[in-house]
């Protein structure tokens, strides 16, 4: 199940992020996220008091967790968008985390499935995302899901990770 987070999901949401960036630091990163530094307990508290997580639950457990909202970082003017909208029109997939125990069991389709499901409802015609360059597997995902390339920006992530990051564009129909 899907679904807005509560107050008691955001540790939960924190470990999943924790797990994730230890894998990372043992094995290798596809993320380019930072243990400690993004995303940490902090991103899921502000994302949860705005209303903005969403948490994917299956027996009790988070089993991975998404940001939706409005919000378009400022690299985004950089992007060759497919699809013109204006702000109020896009919806904009951040820091989605499926932590490695979880991982091979659907659940980032899921969530951008979810995405695709909530603009749906909200009438919002584009959805946007952006991944650090290097994520092969992520950038798979959503092109596997009609997302297109749209361009890129060198940026410091949070204002703190260097990366190359590519965007992501899709219509979304109803």
């Amino acid at each position: 199940m899907i679904r807005i987070a509560t107050k008691a999901d955001i540790p939960h949401v924190a470990a999943t992020y924790c797990e994730l960036l230890t894998y990372e630091q043992e094995h290798g990163t596809h993320s380019n996220w930072v243990l400690d530094v993004y995303p940490t307990e902090e991103t899921a508290e502000t994302a949860f008091q705005k209303n903005y997580l969403y948490v994917l639950e299956e027996e009790g457990t988070i089993c991975g967790s998404v940001i939706l909202n409005q919000l378009q970082p400022e690299e985004y003017t950089a992007g060759t968008w497919h699809y013109e909208a204006t702000p109020e029109q896009v919806l904009v997939i951040h820091t989605l985390c499926i932590p490695p125990s979880q991982a091979g069991k659907g659940y980032g389709r899921r969530l951008v499935q979810y995405a695709i499901t909530v603009a749906q409802e909200r009438k919002l015609p584009v959805i946007r995302l952006d991944t650090w360059a290097g994520n092969k597997p992520a950038a798979t995902l959503y092109q596997n899901m009609g997302f297109l390339p749209a361009g890129g920006a060198h940026v410091l992530l949070q204002g703190l990770i260097p990366e190359e990051q590519i965007f992501f564009d899709r219509a979304i129909t109803w």
